[in-house]
């Protein structure tokens, strides 16, 4: 990459990084990287454009056939579990694009976080080029094509990194800014400046922190908890502590008006920790926000209709799934991690998966595939 190239990446990461909760729509169609040939792979991504230039950037130097499908501009596993990455979005781009004419063979590589939106069987039916699923995280697909498509489990895991929780928090940080800002900077110009401290402050360190709330929550999600457990009681704590220290910080600084600063400075205060609190779980790669009623139910195993395929083992992001290859059926030894994404339900041919709570409330495969979920959870 040129100066010209980084600064272009820069501005652009930057930019999305901040509105990350709106889409970003970039040209659909057909793109060659590097210098591909009619051996070359074929990949499919969507057209969120910070996820394209993430692509290109991780991928550079290498050459293949890049197919960009309408995912309504947003990131590719909130568009297949919203149903905006699908399987029309996929047929669409693989005949508009000529891609039959330019490669001589008829396989696909979709990234896996698609697999929750986007039926393999469905596409190889319609049109007859088969689907690999790829890695999670762009950064691997030079090894996986290094070793013919294989992913090992790290490739088919997400986490929430260090990195992701640091962009999380700066969109935050920008939304509650905009929306408070206006409103409160006029009004208290003094405590303007001290507000956006605060909100940087615990934002950030209530994200970076994460790993630790994490604890809790994982032992709450065990037990089917509904919304508000104790393990957000514990954050909201945490969080109104760190309000607190802004407080006592302003009074200090600004020694007047005491009783009247402390009273408007707590309400707000309480409003921002709320706010972080609500939806902090959400904000991660590894949880369901509180609101999704999904999160209280299992994935279910009917063994009579497995048969072994193994598709499970590969779409699954939190590595639940292991293939008893002598049985030809699967088992789900790390079921306490499950994200209920249900990409496994999507992919099995033999619907031998589904949803089922502990009141014994089944969710069918075909609900699944059919419904998918809006921003409240809800199957739409």
């Amino acid at each position: 990459m040129n100066i010209s190239n980084y600064i272009y990446y820069g501005f652009f990461t930057i930019i999305e990084t901040l509105l990350r909760m709106f889409p970003f729509p970039a040209k659909t169609g057909y793109q060659k990287v590097g210098k591909p040939n009619e051996d070359s792979p074929v990949l499919l991504t969507c057209n969120f454009h910070l996820t394209i230039l993430r692509l290109k950037k991780a991928t550079r130097g290498l050459n293949y056939h890049l197919l960009i499908a309408n995912s309504k501009g947003i990131n590719v596993w909130c568009a297949a579990t919203g149903g905006s990455l699908n399987n029309h979005s996929v047929i669409s781009v693989i005949k508009t694009s000529g891609i039959e004419n330019k490669v001589n063979h008829r396989k696909i590589i979709l990234p896996q976080l698609a697999a929750s939106g986007v039926e393999s069987k469905v596409i190889q039916q319609n049109v007859g080029w088969k689907i690999l699923w790829g890695p999670v995280n762009a950064q691997d697909i030079p090894e996986f094509f290094e070793s013919s498509f294989e992913k090992t489990n790290e490739m088919k895991q997400v986490e929430f990194r260090f990195v992701q929780r640091i962009e999380m928090a700066i969109m935050w940080i920008f939304l509650a800014t905009a929306v408070l800002m206006p409103i409160w900077g006029p009004l208290f110009k003094l405590e303007a400046a001290f507000l956006l401290a605060q909100i940087c402050f615990i934002y950030f360190l209530v994200l970076i922190s994460f790993p630790i709330f994490e604890r809790i929550f994982q032992k709450e999600i065990e037990k089917k908890k509904a919304f508000f457990t104790i393990g957000n009681l514990v954050v909201l704590l945490i969080n109104l502590v760190y309000a607190a220290i802004g407080v006592v910080l302003y009074v200090i600084v600004y020694q007047k008006d005491y009783s009247w600063i402390l009273l408007r400075w707590s309400i707000v205060s309480f409003l921002l920790v709320l706010l972080v609190n609500m939806e902090l779980k959400g904000s991660s790669s590894t949880y369901k926000s509180d609101s999704h009623a999904d999160k209280l139910y299992d994935i279910a195993v009917d063994l009579e209709k497995c048969k072994g395929t193994g598709i499970c083992v590969d779409v699954c992001p939190r590595n639940c799934y292991v293939l008893d290859t002598e049985q030809k059926k699967i088992t789900m030894p790390r079921q306490k991690f499950c994200v209920q994404c249900g990409a496994c339900i999507v992919q099995c041919p033999f619907d031998a998966l589904y949803f089922m709570n502990r009141k014994g409330d089944i969710i069918q495969p075909e609900i699944v595939r059919k419904f998918k979920l809006n921003l409240m959870g809800k199957r739409t």
